[in-house]
């Protein structure tokens, strides 16, 4: 309305029409509608560039305007660009201390953070929290917005106590400057809230997250974004904690907020859709995970750039739906859209790099193409030692990932050092008894089963099974793998009554609920090899023929696992004296076998001596 009457009394280029694009490209931004805020932004500039002197600060906000958007957008190159064009100009027209120079140096530190180039963006984010100690009283609250700033870059390099000593100090300045109920606070609580929970710390993690929230519930109207954010913190740690129905409320009750207050189209109704679409994922409840992932998807199409980080992540996760489904040739389709997207828009050691390498590396694992999976799970590390300190716990996972790769490639040795590397990190990042545990100590008992410790393979699965029954919900499909993990040791101890009840236990879950076939398909086989020690042939060879059919559905012609079910029924069928089938399927076994995995490998080897006994017999 404003722009309305002044372009009938004023000219086109008149400087009271920039502020007015300024204001409606502001909104639009606030909105999530970027390519519109941009257009009002370049009008602003447009007017103002030719009204005003070339070192004009108002030229410098200009500029500012659509770094911002741009870094938004996900174009960062474009946001550095427009950042460092303003920081210029206030370089120029402003004295070396004006709190407005800090703010050029803590938008260029922001862009570099999401370039994932950690020591950048701290060296810009430190150059403007000198300006504030030369300018600014010692509790002023630019001085909360720095230290905030720098915690946020060690929080995401991994530091969490450096990250929580900087939250804290922010938090203690606007406590002294700021009443007891001004929403800034609950900023405060929300980022120290965030550094427990990727701590691990769930418990402190609730606590910072409902102190930010009663303030919002104070402070704020009932349907604003902020407390959908609040919503949407709370329902996340529930999420961690495997309380899958509580985080589902909370997701929720964001949701509705979200869709009163925002258009249809914004970003952040996609992450609403998202969140709720993990928590269906982490349920094992895939097609209810995909309808949300899509709904998510189809809003980011619409509003971002088609090279957009986020359209990267929503590919990543889609695929990582359809591995844990065990639709190997989906997942790796998706996920090489989402690495083509970020090897076009992201510095090549930006940490997202490498965890698309490793969710690639993680499918042809699961392929049994073990080559390729080094090959990925090599670059994806590399990345990782550049780009993160240390101890940070994306390089447990991806120690976790070589020795998922070297256990399947019979290399037990270098598979025990790798997850030993992945274990001593994650006693540092997280408390014992974190979730992240779990797959460490699934590892550990694959590796020890397949060197023949069952007692250590035992107690690590059991171990494994505790942290699964305290984290999730009753009859996820995590417990069933632990419980046919659990049992499959039991056969190879001879205890084969333990071994049917935890089997058992492991099929009431797999074949009640919506899970990975390929993991029911190893309960089954586990299953007709318990049977087949007890000598039960007939039952055995049902459940034989059970997993066959599921692996020779979903996997390709000449993957491992195929071999080991070949394996087991050519064993089965000498048993009962089946000559034809006994060499035909050990004939496949070994086929694939001397294909696939080095010649050195226990399976093959294993292979080779049945063959030759069965060669003997006939």
């Amino acid at each position: 309305m404003s722009l309305k009457i002044e372009r009938k009394t004023l000219p086109e280029d008149h400087p009271s029409l920039a502020k007015i694009y300024n204001n409606i490209g502001q909104v639009y931004s606030n909105m999530g509608d970027y390519s519109k805020a941009l257009e009002f932004y370049e009008k602003d500039l447009e007017i103002t560039k030719k009204a005003l002197s070339p070192n004009h600060p108002d030229l410098a906000i200009s500029y500012n305007n659509i770094g911002l958007v741009y870094n938004y957008m996900g174009d960062y190159s474009k946001a550095l660009e427009f950042h460092e064009k303003s920081h210029k100009i206030r370089e120029k027209a402003l004295p070396p201390n004006h709190p407005d120079l800090a703010t050029s140096y803590n938008n260029i530190g922001g862009v570099y953070n999401n370039m994932g180039d950690y020591p950048k963006a701290l060296e810009f984010h430190e150059k403007s929290h000198q300006i504030y100690e030369k300018a600014l009283p010692p509790n002023h609250p630019s001085f909360a917005t720095s230290y905030n700033n720098i915690g946020g870059v060690y929080k995401d390099m991994g530091d969490y106590s450096k990250a929580l000593e900087l939250y804290e100090k922010s938090l203690k300045i606007k406590e002294k400057a700021l009443p007891p109920n001004q929403p800034d606070l609950a900023t405060s609580y929300n980022n120290i809230g965030a550094v427990y929970n990727y701590m691990g710390d769930y418990s402190k993690a609730l606590e910072f997250y409902k102190k930010a929230h009663k303030i919002r519930e104070k402070a704020l109207p009932p349907n604003h974004p902020d407390l959908a954010t609040s919503y949407n913190n709370i329902g996340y740690v529930y999420d961690n904690m495997g309380d899958y129905s509580k985080a589902l409320e909370f997701y929720e009750k964001a949701h509705k907020i979200k869709e009163k207050e925002l258009p249809p189209n914004h970003p952040n109704l996609a992450l609403s859709y998202n969140n709720i679409g993990e928590v269906y994922n982490n349920m094992g409840d895939y097609s209810k995970a995909l309808e949300f992932y899509e709904k998510s998807h189809q809003i980011l199409e619409n509003v971002l750039p088609p090279n957009h980080p986020n359209l990267a992540s929503s590919y990543n996760n889609i695929g990582l739906v359809y591995n844990n489904m065990g639709d190997y040739s989906k997942a790796l389709e998706l996920y090489e859209k989402s690495l083509k997207i970020r090897e076009k828009v992201l510095p090549p050691n930006h940490p997202n790099l490498a965890i698309s390498y490793g969710n690639i590396g993680q499918v042809y694992n699961n392929m049994g193409d073990y080559s390729k999976a080094h090959e990925f799970y090599e670059k994806s590390h590399q990345i990782f030692e550049k780009a993160l300190p240390p101890n940070h716990s994306y390089l447990a996972i991806s120690y976790l990932n070589f020795a998922a790769c070297y256990e399947k490639m019979g290399d037990y040795a270098t598979a025990l050092k790798a997850l030993r590397s992945a274990f001593q990190i994650q006693q540092q990042a997280f408390q014992e008894g974190n979730s992240a545990f779990t797959s460490t100590y699934s590892w550990l008992g694959r590796v020890y089963r397949s060197m023949k410790d069952y007692s250590k393979a035992l107690d690590n699965f059991e171990k494994c099974l505790a942290i699964d029954l305290k984290t999730f919900p009753e009859k996820h499909p995590y417990q069933a793998v632990a419980y046919s993990n659990i049992g499959d040791v039991h056969r190879l101890m001879g205890s084969y009554e333990n071994a049917l009840a935890f089997h058992q236990k492991a099929l009431n879950i797999q074949e009640n609920v919506q899970c990975n076939p390929l993991e029911c398909a190893t309960t089954y086989i586990n299953l007709g090899e318990t049977y087949r020690e007890m000598k039960d042939y007939s039952t055995a060879l049902i459940y034989f023929e059970k997993g066959l059919a599921i692996r020779e559905n979903k996997l390709p012609k000449n993957h491992p696992d195929l071999a080991v079910v070949y394996h087991n029924m050519a064993k089965l069928y000498l048993a009962t004296r089946k000559y034809s089938m006994t060499m035909k399927n050990i004939q496949q076994a070994v086929e694939i076998a001397q294909e696939k995995l080095p010649s050195t490998h226990p399976h093959l080897l294993e292979y080779k001596e049945t063959f030759e006994k069965i060669r003997k017999k006939m």
